[in-house]
């Protein structure tokens, strides 16, 4: 599978590799006899993060997650495999936030380090106000929580996952993320803290490949925006790049692999063809959504596979994907395939917690409205370049 991956993301090999076997000693000596707390570790790209601390001399791997059948299926994932491991592995499914997740960390010993990776991502999630609100406890809230136990257990680093949306965002999932990273920055003064922003995570829960998997599955069209670009790794290498930023990250670090001749961005119709090409389907364009679900079983028949490729109209879509900004210190040389944003605690930056009083009063509202949390989002983050076309990706295939 993970061959097959590289070749449907128009690679050839890994990203870090020559990073990781540069410091591999080292790696082991900075997790030798440590304790790691893995939350939202049953996603993705926590399993891919807990599967690399599980390769290191590492004393102990607890992961909470919501997920009680992801965090099973981790567990038998990693003991089934050939790999030795020493760490004492355990899995919790309770969420953050909760009084379970409060019982648990008030009965733990000091964690070295914490990593986050818990998250909402979809953009489709931003059609209506309720989900927004979970969206804003998840990626930011829940963030400043596990890094206040971070310091409170006086740990070595709290990690939390960002994302390249957080690069002048265009939605609330990526503003969520960059509001979470100002946060995050600003108790960078009380406790040691790294991030990452990476690209699409190739085949990771709810991504647009997994669809592709699933479109497959059930004999169902795929379609994808044909003006859209963006920047894939594999979930090994989403693993791996947020290990790197937990151990090597300085404070206030955010880690993001590198532009080169080896990491382009690819166009998701190219993505989509490479896929179906590597299954043995030719790809057979169809001018509409009713075109490709009446042709489909006709089509696949004949080892073709129905295709709607169309212009992006939903809100939120970026065209590219950014992983910093103008104005921000980014250091090229420490690295071969990570960049690094240096960022600095601004003693100037405005009070975030007007951000927390401006939520507060808004959930007080009888009547939530999504237009409202988009006003006091665009308040707190002047670079939010959100604009409403009332259309979401749920009335798409």
């Amino acid at each position: 599978m993970n061959a097959d991956i590289l070749k449907i993301i128009g690679r050839a090999d890994y990203l870090f590799e020559e990073d990781l076997e540069k410091r591999k000693s080292e790696i082991l000596e900075k997790t030798n006899r440590k304790k790691f707390l893995v939350v939202g570790g049953g996603g993705t790209i926590g399993q891919a993060v807990v599967k690399e601390i599980i390769k290191t001399h590492a004393d102990c791997v607890h992961v909470v997650d919501i997920s009680e059948n992801n965090l099973v299926e981790l567990v038998r994932d990693i003991r089934s495999s050939s790999r030795d491991f020493h760490a004492d592995l355990k899995t919790f499914a309770i969420d953050v936030g909760s009084r379970e997740f409060s019982a648990y960390i008030n009965q733990q010993n000091a964690y070295d380090f914490i990593l986050n990776l818990s998250a909402l991502k979809h953009v489709r999630s931003e059609r209506d106000p309720y989900t927004l609100s979970r969206l804003i406890d998840v990626n930011i809230f829940n963030s400043i929580l596990l890094a206040s136990s971070a310091r409170e257990m006086g740990s070595e680093k709290y990690f939390c996952v960002s994302t390249d949306k957080a690069a002048n965002p265009v939605n609330i999932m990526g503003a969520s993320k960059r509001m979470m990273e100002l946060f995050l920055y600003r108790d960078s003064e009380n406790q040691n803290i790294s991030t990452a922003r990476f690209a699409n995570v190739a085949f990771s829960d709810g991504s647009l490949l997994a669809g592709f998997r699933e479109r497959l599955n059930k004999q169902q069209p795929i379609a994808v925006p044909k003006d859209i670009r963006r920047y894939f790794v594999t979930p090994r290498e989403a693993g791996e790049l947020c290990l790197l930023s937990c151990l090597f990250g300085e404070n206030r670090d955010t880690f993001f692999p590198k532009k080169n001749e080896r990491f382009r961005d690819e166009t998701l119709v190219a993505v989509a063809t490479r896929y179906l090409e590597g299954l043995g389907f030719e790809v057979s364009e169809c001018e509409s959504e009713d075109e490709a679900r009446k042709k489909g079983p006709e089509l696949i028949r004949l080892k073709k596979w129905p295709c709607y490729f169309f212009n992006s109209d939903t809100t939120g879509e970026k065209p590219f994907e950014e992983f910093f900004t103008q104005g921000e210190l980014i250091d090229f040389d420490t690295f071969k395939a990570i960049g690094v944003v240096k960022n600095y605690l601004n003693q100037n930056s405005p009070d975030l917690n007007d951000f927390v009083s401006d939520i507060d009063k808004w959930r007080q509202n009888r009547v939530w409205s999504k237009k409202d949390l988009i006003e006091i989002f665009k308040s707190h983050l002047p670079e939010l370049r959100h604009f409403e076309k009332n259309k979401d990706l749920d009335q798409k295939m």
